[in-house]
């Protein structure tokens, strides 16, 4: 990981318009990330992890969404204010996604040679035969045993592991600069989980590439994330280096989700901490702490505004009331 910041998100604001009311799904999020970096997002599911990435490469349905403010700038250049030509051409190229389930992003009825070629042909402008070459070099890189035979079959004849794998192949075939792994695991049991996130730890460090990934799972992120953002109803409210929240956690939320971890250092107790209640209804969400109705210290002031972000150096911030200077 370098100082070179290549992503910079600032305030960005999605909304969504629907019958019930405003869904203010990204309400504020701002974040940087280095090259060569391991940015991880966790947070529970609706906390806006999955909609913040998609806002990131201008992927929200319009309508009934809308990226109502921010910037999102990858070099310099505002990705947010480019035209649909220019923006395809940094999706898939620049910045890569794989998405949470491979069966429903692969397309059944086409190979995988026809799906992977597409990608490559686009964006680095090979002739079929050399961008075959391409697709079975990722293949096997990404641990697809015999690629030149299976690059020819279809996503039905490849377990849900191997899928993954395909996936991360299309992702980095291009070499883009940033790759973002929407919970990538999430659909895959234990033992292939681990081998997955070794795969993308291993050739995202060989290939240069800055990550971003969205998990539930505080042990991925522990073992994997230089950096980590705890997102909560939209918002960023912890942010910092992986060893500094780890060993310091500021927010009740952060605090309560480390607490929630099994660890195999200290006794078993009877049953783990949990946070009590459940998320909030974001729907028209008052300009408040969302976390006050489950927050074991909370405040009057937590129920009347958000608090400031505050500072513990080195890039660790809290939105708290907690830390604020003033209460007002």
């Amino acid at each position: 990981m370098t100082d070179e910041v290549i992503l910079r998100v600032k305030d960005l604001r999605t909304y969504f318009k629907t019958d019930e009311g405003l869904v203010k799904a990204v309400d504020g999020v701002s974040l940087e990330l280095r090259k060569g970096e391991i940015l991880g997002i966790v947070g529970e599911s609706g906390s806006g992890k999955s909609v913040t990435n998609l806002s990131i490469i201008n992927m929200i349905p319009s309508p009934p969404g809308e990226i109502a403010g921010g910037e999102v700038l990858f070099r310099g250049r505002d990705l947010l204010k480019m035209g649909a030509k220019d923006i395809r051409n940094v999706r898939g190229n620049k910045i890569s996604m794989i998405f949470q389930d491979p069966m429903t992003s692969l397309n059944p009825f086409l190979r995988i040679s026809t799906q992977m070629m597409e990608t490559i042909i686009l964006h680095q402008g090979l002739g079929k035969k050399a961008a075959k070459e391409k697709a079975i070099e990722m293949l096997k890189l990404a641990g697809i045993p015999a690629p030149e035979k299976r690059i020819d079959q279809y996503p039905h004849q490849f377990s849900g592991g191997m899928r993954q794998r395909v996936m991360i192949a299309m992702g980095l075939a291009c070499n883009p600069e940033v790759l973002i792994a929407d919970e990538p695991t999430s659909a895959l049991d234990v033992t292939i989980q681990a081998q997955i996130l070794e795969l993308v730890e291993e050739l995202t460090a060989r290939l240069g590439t800055a990550v971003i990934l969205i998990t539930h799972s505080l042990g991925v992120v522990a073992g994997m994330c230089d950096t980590l953002c705890v997102m909560y109803a939209g918002r960023i409210v912890e942010r910092g280096t992986t060893d500094d929240i780890f060993a310091e956690p500021r927010h009740p939320y952060t605090q309560g989700l480390i607490r929630s971890v099994p660890r195999l250092d200290v006794a078993a107790a009877d049953r783990l901490p949990s946070i009590k209640g459940q998320p909030p209804n974001v729907i028209d969400l008052p300009e408040c702490c969302p976390f006050y109705p489950r927050c074991e210290s909370a405040m009057e002031i937590c129920k009347r505004s958000y608090p400031d972000s505050a500072d513990f150096g080195s890039g660790h911030r809290v939105s708290c009331w907690l830390y604020a200077k003033e209460r007002a």
